[in-house]
């Protein structure tokens, strides 16, 4: 499903509803669907939603409808076609740089409980840091309720780059997230620092007992791996519950990996391609004691969202990885053989969309994707009627 095994119900139908804008709420947009050609399945993109201002993540709720966040700090619901006004309760977000509000991710009972996840940059003493809270969707879908923040980052600082951060839900509901390096690229490499690092935390905010530095001085509880410079994507394959990650590397060296407890996964010493100011990493491409990446791209493509393919819409996908891009405006569809090595890409949608910022499996096994721009765009991505 999204990044995490949630059961949704209530599955999106797929038809596209023309709406007049309505005086109370948002944008209300219906367009024709565009017919694309892929390697093995033929493709249409529907737009669902416009005028969303920066998107950043969307959760689909159990009446079909979505649940969007925006970058500068506002939360918005879209059904059929139109966006609401922004859901009250949102906590104050530190919208500087690439901070913004972030990921979102529901909980496994959100159907029953309404509590959702979300990350955001906040704002204390000494700058800024990633955090996490939870919160309750009101039933009416207005505001969110019993905000309480479970998770800031150590070491804030004014810096504006590198907040990570995507949320994956572990079947025993603890949360995995990322954060980067901060713009401080040594600290991946301190495991007494939550930058450049994953992290995983219990549905209350307390370290997991499965971490590897729990009850250890040498590193923080709450860090599962380090050595990451910008995970801006992160996800489990509901099929095995392997836990992938996709990030930003400098001047070439983006990668996809697959973290483990305790390991390091080497930036700023092992990474490909080169700093941005042309010189080589220290350690070169590979050195003992980092772990390589499962697969990168040089040049950058700039990955945002990553997922895995579990869907019944494109059985020929099961499996695949499927990494957005805003540099080069993209998705890229990565198979991979029995034993999970990448074996060959595709690439989706080169420069058709713009920069795409999250891409998520829904219940009907479409995708969803989200245009990472000022006038943002909600689309789905489903099969061509010809080809099922």
């Amino acid at each position: 499903m999204r990044r995490h095994g949630l059961d949704l119900k209530g599955i999106f139908a797929g038809v596209m509803i023309p709406l007049l804008l309505a005086a109370t709420l948002g944008t209300a947009y219906a367009a024709d669907p565009i017919e694309i050609p892929s390697k093995k399945v033929s493709l249409v993109v529907e737009t669902l939603a416009t005028g969303l201002k920066q998107p950043w993540s969307v959760e689909v709720l159990p009446d079909g409808s979505y649940i969007v966040s925006e970058k500068q700090g506002t939360l918005r619901l879209v059904k059929d076609g139109t966006v609401s006004s922004p859901v009250g309760g949102v906590p104050p977000v530190a919208t500087e740089g690439q901070g913004g509000l972030l990921d979102i991710a529901l909980a496994p009972d959100f159907a029953t409980s309404r509590t959702l996840y979300f990350t955001y940059s906040a704002s204390d003493s000494g700058g800024a840091g990633t955090a996490l809270a939870k919160a309750r969707l009101s039933d009416d879908g207005t505001r969110l309720e019993d905000v309480a923040r479970l998770f800031l980052m150590s070491r804030l600082t004014t810096r504006g780059q590198h907040f990570g951060s995507r949320i994956a839900i572990a079947k025993d509901g603890s949360l995995f997230f990322g954060i980067g390096d901060r713009g401080e690229e040594m600290r991946a490499q301190d495991p007494r620092d939550h930058a450049g690092a994953i992290l995983h935390i219990n549905p209350d905010g307390t370290p997991h007992a499965d971490n590897p530095f729990l009850g250890a001085a040498d590193g923080l509880a709450e860090i599962w791996s380090k050595g990451h410079r910008n995970p801006q994507g992160l996800t489990i394959d509901p099929k095995d519950g392997m836990l992938l990650s996709a990030e930003h590397g400098a001047r070439g060296g983006d990668e996809v990996n697959v973290p483990q407890p305790g390991r390091n996964y080497g930036w700023p010493r092992v990474s490909y391609g080169r700093h941005y100011s042309g010189a080589e990493f220290e350690l070169g491409s590979s050195a003992e004691g980092y772990e390589p990446p499962l697969y990168y791209w040089d040049p950058s493509i700039a990955p945002g969202a990553i997922a895995v393919y579990r869907g019944a819409m494109f059985p020929e996908w099961d499996g695949n990885l499927l990494v957005a891009a805003l540099k080069f405006q993209l998705l890229a569809r990565l198979e991979r053989d029995e034993s999970g090595a990448v074996i060959s890409e595709e690439r989706l949608f080169d420069g058709q969309f713009g920069r795409i910022r999250d891409v998520v499996v829904a219940p009907d096994g479409a995708l969803l994707l989200l245009t990472d721009d000022a006038e943002g765009a909600l689309l789905r991505v489903s099969r061509a009627s010809a080809t099922e």
